[in-house]
């Protein structure tokens, strides 16, 4: 046999092997670092191929596919990781997560409870559970959930901002307010608890010291239509009618007909709408 024949026979060998499923799944969540889940999926999906009772691989497959949005094919996936084990608690979160975005309120509600009452001191089904109902309109249930997550995992800004944002759909401003505060002391830049502080300060009638927080974020957020628009509103407040219409003239460019209605049901621009310098922005 001639070198070139025994460096073919020697290819194909190599190639036509089948990879190891750990080798697999290790591929997989370096892809899934790599923020390249479509492609994890796949070396997941070959992984299960050679060991369908692969549970790890099912449940890393869910993940992957729920992260490029394919939520029927991530409940299959997460499916299969709670017939090989059905106290998964993390599995039943994710699936809950992909019920929900398709629409599913009542089964993710249940893939919630079931993950809690498997493990109580899970923090990200309470997480998930507070998020779900507060887009369903139960904001007192939502914080109840939003709290106990705070209580299971004091570190994670991200759920106290979403414990804020429910409070302050409450009217609970202060503790909004304090929430925001929190998480913008922790995450120094966190532009978004920031101007959430300053809205909370306005709803408090604290307008002065709302303007302050505004004027203190970064130069690339400045312009944007909600931060102007917080803007005219506490000049209003506190009588400077030409900041505040000058301000709303940019919020309007940006977003006219959102700027419009907010505008058309704040008490803070009444004593303007019978100005005619202003009724034509209004």
């Amino acid at each position: 046999m001639t070198n070139l024949n025994k460096r073919r026979c020697y290819i194909t060998s190599v190639f036509g092997k089948k990879t190891d499923p750990k080798e697999l799944e290790r591929q997989g969540m370096m892809m899934m670092r790599k923020n390249q889940p479509k492609a994890a999926a796949v070396l997941f999906g070959q992984a299960i191929k050679q060991d369908p009772n692969n549970r790890q691989a099912h449940y890393n497959r869910g993940i992957a596919l729920n992260q490029i949005r394919k939520y029927s094919d991530a409940i299959t996936c997460f499916d299969e990781a709670l017939r090989l084990d059905p106290e998964n608690v993390p599995a039943l979160n994710n699936k809950a997560i992909a019920m929900a975005e398709l629409g599913d309120t009542d089964g993710a509600k249940l893939c919630y409870t079931d993950a809690i009452k498997f493990d109580g001191r899970y923090a990200p089904a309470h997480f998930n559970l507070g998020v779900l109902l507060d887009r369903i309109g139960e904001h007192e249930k939502a914080i109840e959930s939003l709290e106990r997550a705070i209580r299971l995992d004091s570190r994670k800004s991200s759920t106290k901002f979403y414990a804020g944002i429910v409070y302050g759909k409450l009217g609970q401003h202060e503790q909004a307010l304090k929430y925001f505060r929190t998480v913008h002391k922790s995450e120094h830049g966190h532009a978004d608890a920031e101007f959430h502080e300053g809205i909370e300060l306005a709803e408090l009638g604290r307008h002065e010291e709302a303007q302050k927080v505004y004027s203190r974020l970064p130069e690339r957020h400045q312009g944007n239509a909600q931060l102007e628009y917080a803007k005219a509103r506490s000049y209003a407040a506190v009588g400077e009618y030409e900041m505040a219409a000058e301000r709303l003239r940019v919020a309007i460019k940006k977003d006219s007909k959102t700027v419009k209605r907010w505008a058309s049901e704040e008490k803070a621009f009444d004593a303007m709408r019978d100005d005619s310098k202003y009724s034509k922005i209004l």
